[in-house]
């Protein structure tokens, strides 16, 4: 029954990363001044893409100076995000973020080099997480032992972090993070795919050090967009003993009754751009859920019959976890409330991040200011978790 004791997370995915120097620029010009800001002790939850792993694994001498580094600027960090594995700032990202998949060496290999970094920042006692990508994007082609051979790799990682735990003493766990349109999207498939990956554990002796070090990442914005209900989902993965390594403190937009408010819409065509993917979901009066792959203009121009129908649309859009209203358009806080009143029945604590990826592509015209932004929602969250 209680809240994580550790500093509020944000990610910094937020802001582009691809060296070294590029990420800790952006510690410089964004993350400190949110921290001034915010006027609380803040940690960093670190986006280091592939190539910034690689950089500084070169090196344990360079390693260590930039965890030093990170530390002087009077930041911790406990948890990384290990989803996007290349430039997650690129002109179109879309349903690259999602490769390589969990069947790919490299989605191994990478993360094992994350979870070394992050022992490296981590005090004592403190545990640290890492979320990934929820196996792989369901509108690829998947070969018939994708599940399985998905498995084996997140074994054999569980067997690299317990690894990492005798030697280091630092207890690092995986969260995967489901998503819509994903091979894990809803709470059922999650459950589903941790009772396969648990028979597979067991027949190699494994399931102990799969249990320690396997989650998920419970991104509350995924899951109401998928209109399930947060409270029971939440409690359903408990009832599982699927440990909730990790919450996105997220929220998305919601469109109530779009076929009857013209202007809704119009104000949703605003939210079309290029670089990332916005699942848009539909639910009618009789509770039938419609799915499309990514938010279009033709969605908001000339939607298809079930959605011009719906009573609601909620779109995977990633908008400030402050904000009740965007002009005409709701969001998901209500459900974001719902969540986190959840959270304190676990008995463990996860860990708590803000993820709010998207100040650079909200419409508004000009650049956001992302600083005052992340501290509005720095500092709702902290008034929503009474901390």
């Amino acid at each position: 029954m209680t809240i994580s004791s550790l500093p509020l997370s944000y990610c910094t995915n937020v802001h582009p990363g691809r060296t070294v120097a590029e990420v800790e620029e952006g510690l410089d010009r964004f993350t400190l001044p949110i921290k001034a800001n915010y006027g609380s002790d803040l940690a960093a939850g670190l986006w280091l893409a592939a190539p910034v792993i690689r950089e500084l694994g070169q090196s344990t001498d360079e390693t260590n100076r930039f965890v030093e580094r990170v530390r002087q600027r009077g930041l911790s960090c406990y948890t990384l995000n290990a989803f996007p594995y290349g430039d997650f700032h690129s002109a179109r990202v879309k349903e690259n973020v999602y490769l390589p998949d969990w069947t790919q060496p490299d989605r191994l290999e990478y993360t094992l080099g994350c979870a070394r970094l992050l022992s490296r920042f981590l005090d004592a006692g403190t545990d640290g997480s890492i979320s990934t990508v929820p196996l792989g994007f369901k509108p690829f082609e998947q070969p018939a032992y994708f599940a399985d051979r998905c498995a084996d790799q997140l074994i054999e990682l569980a067997h690299g972090l317990n690894r990492l735990w005798s030697e280091t003493g630092r207890m690092i766990r995986l969260a995967i993070e489901p998503e819509p349109f994903c091979v894990i999207e809803t709470t059922a498939e999650t459950i589903q795919f941790f009772r396969r990956l648990r028979v597979r554990a067991a027949a190699s002796k494994a399931l102990d050090v799969v249990n320690s070090h396997l989650g998920v990442c419970y991104d509350v914005c995924h899951q109401a967009v998928e209109f399930e209900d947060v409270a029971s989902s939440i409690r359903s993965l408990a009832a599982e003993e699927i440990r909730i390594n990790k919450v996105h403190i997220t929220c998305a937009i919601e469109v109530s009754k779009p076929g009857e408010h013209k202007e809704a819409l119009a104000a949703l065509s605003r939210y079309v751009e290029p670089r990332y993917l916005h699942q848009t979901f539909a639910r009618s009066d009789d509770g039938v859920i419609s799915k499309y792959v990514d938010l279009d203009q033709g969605m908001t121009s000339n939607p298809p019959l079930e959605f011009r129908d719906a009573e609601m649309w909620r779109i995977h859009f990633h908008v400030p976890v402050d904000a009740e209203q965007l002009g005409p358009l709701g969001t998901t806080r209500g459900e974001l409330k719902r969540a986190l009143a959840v959270i304190p029945e676990l008995d463990y604590a996860p860990h708590l991040e803000v993820e709010t990826y998207t100040w650079e592509v909200l419409p508004g015209g000009g650049s956001p200011n992302i600083v005052d932004g992340f501290t509005r929602e720095l500092l709702a969250t902290k008034s929503l978790l009474g901390i």
